[in-house]
């Protein structure tokens, strides 16, 4: 029987974030969906991590799209779910996500929170989900779902180093507007934290404005970079 569900979690040194959402999983494992860990080079524990609390545990060059690619490929079932491993995902998230796939749309994502304190990281989050909700363009950490059957016939996450995510739900949208689903999800803040919250706001912003606008991605992506890997 094929299953509904395969969550495909691209990874690189995260054995410190890996084993807490694969914990947030298991029930969904558990009901039979497939979980899929996609390394792309790590240096420390997460495989051997991985390999205790997930189906399959691949390896591929590192870059998110090539190894969500590449878990994509070995996935099985009608509907794929792109988590970033330093995601949260509560209980109340799991059944919402199931409820919606038991209606066949073509994809969606959710809402997001960041994982640290303050109000100014709320606001942020607040305004991320808007802009998603306005524009109708996800970003990864919002965790991604879309049916198995479009990704392949889109080609898939195109092979660029940054804004895969915003690249294929350009695309997806003209298939259909997401579904936007609700409790949020929370993703960790480290990055904002570390390089200053309103520093990094601005550096997104015009990280995006110069994709927009045509500028490469690989040199986009040496901008990004420069911080915590994410």
């Amino acid at each position: 029987m094929t299953p509904l569900l395969s969550v495909i979690i691209p990874v690189r040194n995260e054995a410190a974030a890996l084993p807490l959402l694969l914990a947030d999983l298991a029930p969904l494992r558990a009901a039979g969906a497939q979980l899929i860990v996609v390394d792309g080079g790590s240096s420390d524990t997460t495989c051997e991590l991985a390999a205790m609390q997930a189906d399959q545990v691949l390896e591929a060059s590192a870059g998110r799209a090539r190894q969500m690619n590449a878990g994509a490929a070995s996935a099985t079932a009608d509907y794929l779910w792109f988590v970033h491993a330093d995601t949260r995902v509560s209980a109340e998230s799991i059944q919402r996500l199931l409820a919606t796939l038991a209606e066949r749309p073509v994809w969606g994502r959710f809402d997001v929170r960041l994982s640290g304190s303050g109000l100014a990281l709320r606001v942020i989050g607040t305004m991320i989900n808007l802009r998603s909700r306005l524009t109708g363009v996800a970003t990864g950490d919002q965790a991604i779902f879309v049916a198995r059957e479009t990704f392949e016939a889109l080609g898939g996450y195109a092979d660029i180093p940054l804004m895969e995510d915003l690249e294929l739900s350009g695309r997806l949208k003209q298939r259909a507007r997401p579904r936007c689903l609700r409790p949020a999800l929370s993703t960790s803040s480290r990055r904002w934290e570390h390089n200053g919250i309103w520093r990094t706001v601005l550096l997104m912003w015009r990280l995006r404005l110069a994709y927009y606008c045509g500028a490469s991605p690989d040199q986009l992506a040496r901008q990004y970079y420069r911080g915590p890997p994410l």
